[in-house]
């Protein structure tokens, strides 16, 4: 795109002056017609931390979308990890070729589809404000959490490095004086259980604390069909255990709060499947069955994960000031061994060619990926002001220190699984930041911020190869990477009346260096330079008809430059960065919630993102059984001539253009209690799975619809819940991504899942 097109962006600010517009008139309306005793059933107020304290999620000059209650509660429920927020919230997606680990995060576009376990992502984690960096990280279950803030553009002058994209924020529950507590079990498809609770209270006038935890099981239910190989109940299953405990001080002027969590994962990789998209199409194969697979590896697939961690968040209340220091420390290990190529054969034996399938298996490969040591240590001391007149602001400064073992490991699956490739990566990175923001009023309508943050960011990367798989022997390479930047952004908040707040907001901010080093199969370390964005958006956030209704509207542009992109596969199992010269991407995102009747209340969001890459000079190399759309040419490569596809012009990988959600809840009273109705329905768009275009690898749109139906009613100091549910209700199969550098190797989405769930809460 060398420029946006004229109508594409009358529509934009078309659609945002329509919502603006009605906002306006609605609000006027309702308040002519609705006399004030009859305002009842009115949203609740959403109240944030984006900006690192409490505020009006509606007076907030960022794109923030918030999931809480019961649409936190439906969506977080029996048994479903993290990427349950996927086409959930406006513009934002979420994959793993992991399955319960390693989440990667899209919004507006943009992401990273890089499958090593030191790969960085423009969509920062934060949870109880503590950036979660190493992707392993990210995969912490989600329970007991109040709130889930997705901020949409660029955070990084509060927030800081590797956020150009956004951020995505957890609030657990904080203890309280108040005893409280609740206990939850289901059970579902294929035998899947899941339990999890909490209870706090008072351990002294100024002491309380509150324990989590979080137990989830489910059974190997696939079976493997490769001739010689067969074995039912090999894949699928996993069992995820998590906790937490928090102690809460609360002094005078003072609140202390403790915070360790701990998780042991183990369970089963995902499952790769070889072959499973049909050549010269993208659907899956006609016997396509989600309960078989067909590999000769498959038996010694394992995943395991453990993490911990713990935090030390001090406050003290001056008279006009507020001191927050947030001390923290977080620890993953992993290891995860699968059958990458998804298939059966691709070798020799004794000399003759094994037996192969399903389709051609060019090789064999069989692979395992592992942190065996990580530490994060993070810490951040801020200076805020409390005062009555018309200038806040903000001071802070942070370190980020971080110590990353990576070891890479091949296997000869002829010789059942014998180590044939090994490297060893050590990453230490070690960031710093001062940063501070400016709220000034002025006037009663109209309100400014600005912000400002310099970073630096130094990185030692080293990579050893004791062995390779195909002769390359030992190699020992490093790099040292380092950068500073001075991210800002600067916004506008005007109320147009009472219902009614426009603003307008421009921010910079930037994705430190990345180092790859998985040599097993190459001989090069690449190395990304930093990206940078700047963006643009206006917007309003309105509430309209006395309360009963929420429209929220954004239109947003932004250029991205030297954008860190993974070049993935592309006939070899490693990856290579580079950097686009120039992204641009633009859209808007439609944000609203309504209470339709006192008994039915219903939300809808829709997103358009555009992104195009533009560098005339940009190509990678591409599959080799896939047909690519992409103009190509050859160049000499490892194993021979190799095609490589010119990305101009492409759209960038995992990034829907539309993505809608859709929900309705539906509460009677009945007896005793209260019956009730939850429906969803999401919508991503296509995708392609990789930098290059081609027919096999383009994902196609995805439609799943939920329902939670139930009864509760309450006996004491008690709250008693019970439901059935369905996730996929239609069973849409599709593939959701690949692997391009042997077959057309898929993964496709969960199938239906259905369940039911008893809960008790109590006070």
């Amino acid at each position: 795109m060398k420029a946006m097109k004229r109508s594409t962006l009358a529509t934009l600010i078309n659609a945002t002056l329509f919502s603006a517009v009605a906002g306006t008139s609605f609000s006027t309306l309702a308040a002519e017609q609705t006399p004030a005793a009859e305002k009842n059933n009115q949203l609740e107020v959403i109240q944030i931390t984006a900006r690192k304290r409490v505020e009006n999620a509606q007076e907030v000059p960022v794109a923030v979308s918030a999931l809480q209650g019961d649409s936190l509660d439906a969506y977080s429920s029996a048994g479903m990890d993290i990427r349950f927020m996927n086409a959930k919230i406006p513009s934002l997606s979420i994959e793993s070729s992991f399955g319960r680990s390693f989440p990667r995060f899209y919004v507006r576009g943009l992401g990273n589809t890089d499958f090593d376990l030191n790969a960085s992502q423009p969509v920062s984690l934060v949870v109880d404000e503590v950036v979660q960096e190493n992707a392993i990280l990210k995969g912490f279950p989600v329970f007991d959490v109040a709130r889930v803030e997705v901020l949409r553009g660029p955070q990084g002058t509060l927030f800081g490095r590797n956020t150009p994209a956004g951020l995505v924020k957890f609030d657990t529950v904080k203890p309280g004086q108040e005893f409280d507590g609740y206990g939850s079990v289901s059970y579902g498809s294929l035998g899947a259980v899941d339990f999890e609770g909490a209870v706090g209270g008072s351990l002294t006038d100024r002491l309380s604390t509150r324990v989590s935890v979080l137990w989830q099981n489910k059974d190997d239910y696939i079976d493997n069909r490769a001739p010689g190989f067969e074995q039912k109940d090999v894949l699928g299953g996993y069992t995820d255990k998590a906790a937490r405990i928090q102690f809460l001080y609360e002094g005078d002027d003072f609140t202390g709060l403790f915070n360790y969590h701990v998780r042991d994962m183990i369970g089963s990789p995902i499952a790769f499947r070889a072959n499973v998209i049909e050549k010269g199409s993208n659907e899956l194969v006609d016997n396509y069955e989600h309960d078989v697979i067909y590999q000769d590896a498959v038996s010694r697939a394992v995943q395991h994960v453990e993490s911990q961690g713990a935090s030390l968040k001090l406050e003290w209340d001056l008279a006009n000031h507020t001191i927050t220091s947030i001390s923290a420390w977080e620890s993953a290990e992993i290891f995860s061994r699968a059958d990458i190529d998804g298939g059966y054969g691709g070798y020799k034996v004794d000399g003759q060619d094994a037996p192969m399938g399903p389709g051609f298996i060019p090789f064999s490969s069989e692979s395992a990926d592992g942190i065996p040591d990580h530490d994060q240590y993070t810490q951040e001391l801020r200076l805020s002001s409390n005062f009555s007149g018309d200038v806040n602001y903000q001071v802070g400064v942070f370190y980020f220190d971080e110590a990353l073992t990576i070891e890479n490991y091949s296997f000869d699956t002829s010789a059942n699984g014998k180590l044939n490739g090994y490297v060893l990566q050590q990453q230490d990175t070690k960031a710093w930041a001062v940063f501070g923001s400016v709220d000034y009023t002025i006037s009663d309508d109209l309100k400014v911020t600005a912000g400002l943050r310099y970073s630096d960011d130094d990185k030692q990367f080293s990579a050893n190869r004791t062995v390779s798989p195909i002769g390359g022997g030992a190699l020992s390479l490093t790099e040292d990477l380092n950068d500073d930047h001075i991210s800002w952004d600067i916004s506008t908040s005007y109320k147009v009346n009472d219902d009614v707040n426009w603003y307008t907001r421009i921010a910079n901010s930037f994705r430190a260096p990345s180092v790859q080093g998985r040599i097993l199969f190459g001989n090069e370390v690449t190395v990304a330079k930093s990206e940078t964005v700047t963006s643009y958006e206006t917007g309003i956030k309105s509430d309209v008809l006395d309360g009963r209704g929420r429209v929220n509207a954004t239109i947003f542009y932004f250029q991205m430059d030297d954008q860190q992109l993974t070049a993935v596969g592309g006939g070899a199992n490693f990856n290579r960065l580079i950097n686009a010269d120039k992204t641009t991407g633009y859209g808007f995102e439609l944000d609203t919630e309504w209470v339709l009747t006192d008994e039915l209340n219903a939300t809808f969001n829709l997103s358009y993102n555009k992104t195009e890459l533009d560098d005339n000079d940009l190509a990678v190399a591409v599959c080799g059984q896939c047909t690519v759309t992409d103009p190509t040419f050859q160049v000499p490569g490892q194993f021979g001539p190799e095609d490589r596809a010119i990305l101009d012009g492409n759209n960038l990988p995992h990034a829907p253009e539309w993505i809608s959600n859709i929900t309705l809840r539906y509460t009677k009273e009945l007896a005793d209690g209260d019956f009730f109705a939850y429906a969803d329905v999401s919508y991503r768009s296509k995708i392609d799975f990789f930098l290059y275009e081609s027919v096999e690898f383009e994902g196609k749109a995805l439609l799943e619809t939920g329902l939670r139906a139930g009864y509760n009613w309450s006996e004491g100091d008690y709250e008693y819940e019970v439901s059935g549910f369905v996730r996929n209700m239609f069973n849409e199969q599709q593939a959701i991504g690949a692997v391009d550098f042997n077959n057309n190797t898929g993964m496709v989405n969960e199938e239906r899942y259905i369940g039911a769930e008893f809960k008790v809460k109590f006070f």
